[in-house]
Formats: structure tokens, sequence, C-alpha cells
């Protein structure tokens, strides 16, 4: 049966064995730097030993001119090299003999030699290695002899043992309590980098089953505190976006039933007689069928823009070129509806951008359609355009009636009417501004909606001219 670690299992392990193989590791090196720096220690003091027996045993060879008096005399060899302070064991009446002393702490005694002027032994450790460090002793300015010391290669006096093993256990003891703070510090860094996203997780599970209301709470400026500002962002927008899924398809349902109740209802007065079939009632139920084509026509078109999937063919298009065309084309339909069409663009102006002219003229439509339905008879549409360096900025103003402030940031929604008395005798289905919106997007442009000064609606798109030249 396998354990599944959780993420804080697996982090607080993390950062435990990393502050275990790092206290493991200062340890040794430790251990390792003590040894040798301990042992370097007692062989500096040694040789420090040795530069005070030279002068010693310098004068004993001036007092018998050779080394004989030492050869086979380790008693007199060991009253020479007794440390300072130290009294000879034969001096000292009513005590009885002593052997020779080992040492103090090192045993030099022990490991100190005696070479002849040819580096032959005379007395003292006849083991002396090449590694052996070698004081010479001058007599009169002529080497007479050289005192041998053997190094320290471990610790072997009981003192030094002592104090090494104090040492190794205080260290020990060390890096025990560091491997102990190391597992409390990492269970608490655990805990605290992995609260907020067990929260976080939580709160995904209550977003994936539709709760769009839940939120995370911001407690630092970290990335963790960014992290739970982009999912309570995310969970705003998932709930905005849920209800105008909801809204547009009550809408789509809406729009679409209206007139397929016309409809049934006008063929059921044609079936029962109750209405005869004339000219004007099949007028009426053409125009019926086409206001449902149109609004089919519209989401069709609405859908295809907002994936991104409406085919654009931009070219070097004179943006005022297609404005004017779409004006023209318009011309009967506002003298229909007795509304004035002033155009304030000079006919020779001229302005370029990368564009779609079918999808321009699309746009203009829309605008001049919304116009033609909204205004009041013998009000009238005023267009103007202004050019910069880099756009073109045109503007659609007309007369009453106007739209509420708070309304107009929603005119772009879908199925979105100013006002609520508006019908479909006289308004479409709030769909052309939603249209329009997005192809001004798709050109890198921007649509807005505010007051106009003629009392009704103002319409400004504003557009990049091509290499921001314009004429």
């Amino acid at each position: 049966m396998s354990i599944r670690l959780g993420i804080t299992s697996k982090l607080f392990f993390a950062i435990l064995l990393t502050c275990v193989v790092i206290a493991l590791a200062m340890a040794a090196a430790m251990r390792t730097s003590f040894n040798q720096g301990f042992l370097g220690y007692l062989n500096e003091q040694e040789e420090q030993r040795m530069e005070t027996l030279r002068p010693t045993l310098a004068n004993a060879y001036a007092q018998h001119g050779n080394w004989d008096f030492l050869r086979d005399n380790p008693r007199r060899w060991f009253s020479l090299i007794r440390p300072p302070g130290m009294p000879a064991s034969d001096a000292v009446p009513g005590r009885p003999r002593m052997a020779p002393p080992e040492s103090d702490l090192t045993g030099l005694n022990l490991r100190v030699s005696l070479l002849d002027a040819d580096k032959k032994l005379v007395i003292g450790n006849p083991r002396v290695s090449q590694n052996a460090k070698l004081k010479a002793i001058d007599v009169g300015g002529n080497t007479v002899g050289w005192v041998a010391l053997v190094p320290f290669q471990q610790v072997s006096t009981g003192a030094a043992l002592r104090f090494q093993e104090q040492q190794l256990k205080a260290s020990s003891i060390i890096g025990g309590i560091a491997i102990l703070l190391a597992a409390l510090v990492a269970w608490l860094l655990a805990r605290m980098f992995l609260a907020p996203l067990r929260h976080i997780a939580a709160s995904t599970h209550r977003l994936t089953t539709g709760d769009y209301a839940t939120r995370v709470t911001v407690a630092s400026g970290d990335e963790l505190g960014q992290l739970a500002e982009d999912f309570n962002h995310l969970a705003v927008t998932l709930g905005k976006n849920e209800k105008l899924r909801r809204a547009f398809m009550a809408d789509v349902s809406h729009e679409l039933r209206t007139p397929l109740a016309v409809l049934k209802g006008e063929l059921e007065a044609l079936q029962d007689g109750v209405r005869p079939l004339t000219s004007s009632a099949i007028q009426s139920l053409q125009s019926e069928v086409a206001t449902l084509g149109k609004l089919i026509d519209d989401l069709y078109e609405l859908s295809l823009s907002d994936v991104g999937a409406l085919s654009y063919r931009k070219s070097h298009t004179d943006i005022l070129d297609v404005l004017r065309m779409t004006v023209d084309a318009f011309q009967e339909r506002f003298a229909q509806r007795s509304i004035a069409l002033e155009v304030g663009i000079p006919a020779h102006q001229a302005a370029f951008c990368h564009a779609d002219p079918n999808r321009l003229r699309q746009l203009f439509a829309n605008l001049l359609e919304n116009a033609a339905r909204y205004t009041d008879a013998g009000g009238k549409l005023v267009i103007t355009a202004a050019l910069e360096q880099r756009t073109i900025r045109l503007e659609f103003q007309d007369t009453k009636p106007g739209v509420p402030d708070h309304m107009l940031p929603q005119l772009f929604e879908r199925f979105f009417r100013g006002e609520q008395s508006r019908n479909r005798g006289t308004g479409g289905a709030g769909l052309g501004l939603a249209i329009s919106r997005n192809i001004v997007e798709a050109h890198q442009g921007t649509i807005a909606a505010s007051a106009s000064a003629l009392g009704g609606l103002c319409i400004t798109v504003v557009l990049p001219l091509a290499n921001g030249i314009s004429s």
C-alpha cells in the first residue's frame, strides 16, 4: 500500500532534508577542520619547544666537546630536555627516584631525537622518518648536530583526547539543536506558505460547482497574494459571464418567440377564416418572416464576431469614401422618416485606413439605421469627422429622444434598448450596436456613447489611420 504525501508534507520534508544535509555537512567540515587545526596547533607548540632545546644542547656540547656523554644515557638526555620549571627527580632529597618525565601535554620527550652532524642517531626516538622536522644545533658557527621531531599524526595523549572529545560533543549538540530548529522552521514555513494555497484550492472547488460568489482573502502582497487577487477577478468574470449567458438565452428565446407567435396567430386566423387571405395579410406575414430572418442573421453575425471568426479582408481603404457611399444609400430612408441628414465632411477630404470596406459599411449602416429608428420625426442627424496625426474621429449626433446617462454604458450590450417603450415597430432586436463594437475593436479602434449636444445620442468612433497619414 503506497503512502501519498500531501504538498504540505512534501514541502516540510524537502526543507527539513535540506537543512539536515547542510547541518551534517557543516558538522563534518567543522570536525575535519578542528582535527587538522588542533594537530597543527600541537605541532606548532612543539616546534617552539624545539627552539628552547637548541641553546641547551649547544651549551652541553660545548662543555663536553662531543655527544658521547649522551649516548646510551637516557637519564641525562631527559634531564636536558625536561620542560622548564620541572625539577629533576634525583635532585630533591628524601624523594624516591622517578622515571624520566614523558612530557607536559604533547609527549614531546618521547618523540624528539638528537642527531649528530651527519644526521645519525645519538639518542632519543629511533623512528625518525623523512617528514620529521629538523632544527640545527650550532656551536662556534659550525653545525654539530640536529634536533629531530616526529610530528603528530593523531591526538594520542589523555588531555588532548579529552579536549578533542569535548569539542566533538559540543559540535554534535549544536548540530542536533540546529536540526530541531530546522524541523520547526520547515513546519512553520510549510504551514505559512501552503495555508493560502489550501484556501485557494477549496475556493476553486466551490467555483467549479457554480458558486461564483466565493472569494479568497488577500492577506499579502507577494505572489500568493497576487494569485488570490487573480482568483477573485476570475470568480467575478465567471459570475458575470454566467449572468450574461443566462440573460442572453432569455433574450434570444424572447426575441424568437414574439415573431413566431405573431406568425402563428395570423396563420390560425387565416386558417379559421377569421382573416381573409389578402395582399395586406401576406405582406404582414412577410414582414414577420423578415423580422425573424433579420434577427437570425444578427445573431449569426454576433456569434461570429464574438469568437473572432467573422471574416475580414482588409486593404488600404478610404474610410470617408465608404461613409459617404453608405450615407447616400440611407438618404431615402431618412427622408421617409422626415429626418434631416447632414454630413459635415468636405468632398475632397480622405482618410486611409487598413480596414475591410464591407465591414466598415456594415458598421456605418448599423449606426445610421439606429439613428433612423430612434430619432423623432422632424429631427436630424449630423455626421462629422476630425483627422488627427494617427487616428480619425467620427461622430454621429442625433436629436431627441436621448438616452439616460446611466444607460449609456449598456448601449453596446446585446438586446439592450435605450427605453422600454421602444418596440419592434420602431426598434430592432438590440444587436446592431453590439455587432458594431466588435467590428470597431477588430480594427483596433474604439466606440463610445454619450449625450448629444443636439439633445439625442452621440456615437463616437475612433479608428487608426494607415501609417498615421491623412490627407
